[in-house]
């Protein structure tokens, strides 16, 4: 059974019963089906259809909202925000995307030769709850745009809001089986990867689950998009705004409780201003108060499951009794739900956890270094390359480190990292590969086809 229960109470608040193996066939022949009528249609239409779905979110955003905080713990304030920027994308895409993807004429000294962009088929959309509205829009917007069918297997602890995604394409008139959902565990989504109609997959994830599928997907010549975990460095250096990368960096550590792939995970700060700096931030993460997620006062919500929350205190645990210096937070809180406080590890080091590992949850590390040399070698020190921050007033500096030095497929120069449907976004190393968003994130699942005509 696939159970939705509410990571703040721990009560389950329905159970659905997982497609088997034969449905899941008829689904994907049925969006087979669907793409063919959907390809004839024209961008224009494909177009009008995004905009009618960005209308259907703003007016559902509040029951979304508390959807996405009744079945994964998300704050409804945080619920509200992901719903409109939902609709933005559909917006963006719907106004832009056909220029993207419209033929792109090449002189090679033929009567005419261009380059087209055509639909592949069905896309398969393997789904994290984090963000659960989102992530499955911001893979899915433009491969719908591009022609194709889109088959969600979301995860298996947010089928409540895997549902209303597929309602809410249906009320935006989109062809009835164009978008279905897959109510499966792993096994149904390699299950789905396998079959004749699937021609694609996108995958947020893990990168032992990514490493799985992509496997999979390469035993049977399927193009992927495999946008995986992150550790994303923070750099604080000597001449930096302390004020503001403290609040940033605070924000981009706890919105979402910790729960993203781009959250800030690790400080890395010159000595000289570290403990400047962590008092600051210490200051700012004691404003993050757990609360119930349902109330619009709640900035920090529960982790989405139970699991999580235990893997989290392992880390901050084992990485104590490696030398880190707890300075906040820390144990795990009282009472029902799936709770964790903000957590501030002081003297992380590679070799502990807080450094080499991916923390899902509220836990900043903050890591000291020399001078701007060791900063970057730190910062580069991991298996993840998804984001990165730079704080420094000198903006050429800044530039420079952002553009030349940190791997990651995202930077930011005094900000936090965030997804806009006008740049591409991924990472590079176990961070994954391929784009989405922007021009390139739409150009993935198309074949870009060359016409030469003599």
């Amino acid at each position: 059974m696939l159970r939705s229960i509410n990571p703040a109470t721990g009560e389950q608040v329905a159970e659905f019963i997982p497609h088997t193996v034969g449905e899941i066939g008829d689904i994907l022949e049925a969006a087979h089906a669907a793409h063919l009528v959907w390809r004839k249609t024209t961008l224009a239409a494909r177009a009008e259809r995004l905009r009618a779905l960005a209308a259907q979110l703003r007016a559902r955003r509040d029951q979304l909202a508390h959807l996405a905080a009744e079945e994964m713990g998300k704050p409804v304030t945080e619920g509200r925000a992901e719903a409109d920027k939902c609709a933005v994308l559909c917006d963006h895409f719907a106004e832009h995307g056909p220029a993207m993807l419209a033929d792109q004429p090449v002189e090679i000294g033929a009567r005419e030769s261009f380059v087209t962009f055509q639909p592949l088929g069905v896309i398969l959309a393997v789904m994290p709850w984090n963000l659960p509205f989102w992530q499955v829009l911001r893979a899915g917007i433009p491969i719908l745009l591009g022609g194709n069918a889109l088959t969600v297997k979301h995860a298996s602890n947010v089928p409540r809001c895997a549902l209303a995604l597929e309602h809410l394409f249906r009320e935006a008139g989109f062809p009835h089986d164009l978008v279905r959902v897959l109510l499966t565990g792993p096994d149904g989504a390699a299950t789905a990867l396998a079959h004749d109609r699937v021609r694609g997959l996108t995958l947020t994830g893990g990168a032992t689950a990514g490493a799985k599928l992509a496997a999979l997907a390469g035993s049977v010549l399927k193009k992927c998009v495999m946008e995986l975990g992150g550790s994303d460095p923070y750099l604080i250096l000597e001449d930096a705004d302390l004020d503001l990368a403290a609040r940033l960096c605070a924000t981009a550590r706890c919105l979402n409780a910790g729960q993203v792939c781009i959250a800030a995970k690790r400080f890395i700060v010159i000595e000289r201003v570290r403990a400047a700096f962590e008092e600051k931030l210490l200051a700012e993460l004691r404003t993050w108060t757990p609360g119930d997620p349902l109330d619009p006062a709640t900035k920090l919500g529960p982790l989405a499951r139970p699991e999580a929350r235990v893997e989290l205190q392992r880390q901050v645990d084992a990485s104590i009794a490696a030398g880190a210096v707890l300075r906040l937070g820390g144990s795990l809180l009282p009472g029902p739900g799936n709770f964790y406080p903000p957590t501030l590890l002081s003297h992380v080091r590679p070799g502990m956890p807080a450094f080499d590992e991916e923390t899902f949850g509220p836990v900043a590390a903050v890591i000291s270094a020399r001078d701007e040399a060791e900063v970057v070698a730190l910062a580069n020190r991991h298996v993840y390359g998804l984001g990165a921050g730079v704080f420094t007033r000198d903006l050429a500096r800044g530039r420079r480190l952002a553009r030349e030095e940190l791997d990651a497929g995202a930077c930011v120069v005094n900000d936090f990292v965030k997804t806009d449907p006008r740049l591409p976004f991924g990472g590079i190393k176990q961070s994954g590969y391929g784009r989405e968003l922007g021009p390139f994130g739409l150009h993935e699942f198309v074949n870009i086809k060359n016409v030469v005509i003599r």
